[in-house]
C-alpha cells in the first residue's frame, strides 16, 4: 500500500493578527509569512469546506479585515 504524502507545514502564524488590519495590508503581510495563497472575501461568501495547506482566508468589510482563518 502507498503511504500517505506528507502535506506542506502551515507557517507558523497568529491569525488573530490579521484582524482589524487594512486588506491590501494584511495581504502584504501574508505573502512575506510564507503564505502561499491569500483568498480575501466579503462576509456571507459560500466557502467550500476543503482545508488547503498554505492559504490563509480573510474576511474583508470596508477594507477591513473583520476574520481570518487557515486552510
Amino acid at each position: 500500500m502507498a503511504s500517505q504524502p506528507t502535506p506542506p507545514a502551515q507557517p507558523d502564524d497568529d491569525t488573530e493578527a490579521y484582524v482589524g488590519l487594512a486588506a491590501d495590508a494584511a495581504e502584504q503581510q501574508a505573502r512575506s509569512r510564507g503564505w502561499d495563497t491569500v483568498r480575501a472575501v466579503p462576509p456571507g461568501t459560500f466557502l467550500t469546506m476543503e482545508f488547503r495547506h498554505g492559504r490563509i482566508n480573510f474576511q474583508v468589510e470596508d477594507g477591513a479585515v473583520t476574520r481570518c482563518w487557515p486552510g
